[in-house]
């Protein structure tokens, strides 16, 4: 069975070398990989993509868009029998 001291002072040396590790690695220069350099590029072509995609479907392929039919539909002459 470990003495409270003794717990509290292995527990507070890994949280110091956690802390003293991720300092480290802050501090090392970060070199740019594929989503640094390409990222943002990548979004907006995709998003230009699909949006230009959107647009060519809704207006050149004919659908329907069921629009409301209200000043089109004429009603039926009443009928009283």
């Amino acid at each position: 069975m470990m003495f409270p001291l003794v717990r509290n002072a292995l527990s507070s040396l890994r949280i110091q070398s956690i802390q003293q590790i991720r300092a480290r690695q802050s501090h090392s220069k970060h070199s740019p990989d594929f989503h640094d350099k390409y990222g943002d590029i990548l979004l907006a072509s995709g998003t230009a993509f699909c949006l230009v995609a959107w647009v060519f479907t809704a207006t050149q392929i004919g659908i329907k868009w069921n629009l409301s039919p209200v000043r089109r539909v004429t009603p039926k002459e009443w009928n009283d029998e």
